[in-house]
């Protein structure tokens, strides 16, 4: 029953995955040729950061289809880090991408063109129209991982900066003099670009080093271990994850040694429980020990 769930909400996400990517490639060639056509570097401009759109929903999935790969000799984790490896690289990629927009609006601020306002504004309609139409099939799946998260990000800025390039096919509408607009407006989609790489960096990087989850404390749980009845001392506590989602602790403790303790199932149920109601921590090594091990044989658990 519960495998039967599972597969109709995978085929479900694939479906969802589909219908994104097919309105977003066909909202990329839209704005690229309107782009072209009415001389609108900001209208290209949003057009990469719609093609990035795509790759980012393509690799995600195939991240997301590798990661799932089960452990075994070889990859005692599994594939999990998969998923990071496609989020770092579309990052990257979408860095890239926000680079070579500032670079052409800079370009365009010494030579500037005539834009033609008729072809620019409805061809970013369309382009809102299909984001929020994105967003909306991607909202209650966008926190289950990074590459969503990186996907549902980039819906988001797609809409603001389709709202910016309306903006300024309304101006030039008006006065079609203003041309420094389309520039400016190129700009702040580049800038937005660039900054939301950057947290996917950020994140990505921090997984990649183990670093501890941005969402925990180390010291908070060091302290929560150490309330756990019969618990004397704690080292070599380390704590990482593999993927966005997956929170992994290992640590040794050390417990009274006229502690009532001879079967440790009992202490290391109660700290495992302990973890998981606290700190969510469900991926756990506990290494019980009557006296500090590792004081004895040197830097053991470092």
């Amino acid at each position: 029953m519960d495998h039967h769930h599972e597969h109709d909400s995978h085929e479900y996400n694939q479906g969802r995955f589909i219908l994104v990517v097919v309105l977003n490639v066909i909202i990329t060639a839209a704005e690229y040729i309107g782009g072209i056509i009415s001389g609108s570097l900001a209208l290209v401009s949003d057009a990469g950061h719609n093609l990035s759109d795509v790759i980012s929903l393509i690799l995600g999935y195939i991240g997301q289809k590798v990661s799932q790969h089960k452990p075994g000799k070889q990859y005692s984790f599994g594939l999990k880090r998969f998923e990071v490896l496609i989020a770092l690289v579309n990052a990257l990629a979408l860095f890239v991408i926000g680079g070579y927009i500032i670079v052409e609006a800079v370009k365009r601020y010494v030579h500037a063109e005539p834009i033609n306002p008729g072809v620019m504004l409805p061809v970013a309609c369309i382009g809102l129209a299909g984001n929020v139409i994105s967003m909306l099939v991607l909202y209650k799946s966008r926190d289950e991982n990074l590459n969503l998260k990186a996907a549902f990000l980039h819906l988001l800025y797609d809409a603001v900066s389709s709202i910016g390039v309306i903006i300024t096919g309304l101006v030039l509408m008006v006065n079609n003099s203003w041309v420094i607009l389309d520039v400016i407006v190129s700009v702040a989609i580049a800038l937005m670009i660039v900054a939301s790489s950057l947290d996917i960096i950020k994140s990505s990087v921090r997984i990649f080093l183990q670093g501890v989850p941005p969402r925990l404390n180390f010291d908070d749980v060091y302290k929560a271990l150490l309330t756990i009845p019969g618990i004397a001392s704690v080292h070599g506590l380390h704590i990482w994850s593999v993927d966005s989602n997956e929170v992994f602790l290992s640590c040794h403790l050390c417990i009274d040694k006229g502690d009532s303790y001879s079967n440790t199932d009992v202490l290391i149920t109660k700290i495992n429980a302990m973890l998981e109601e606290k700190f969510n921590i469900t991926h756990t090594t506990l290494q019980v020990e009557h006296s500090n091990l590792c004081s004895l044989n040197g830097s053991c658990c470092r």
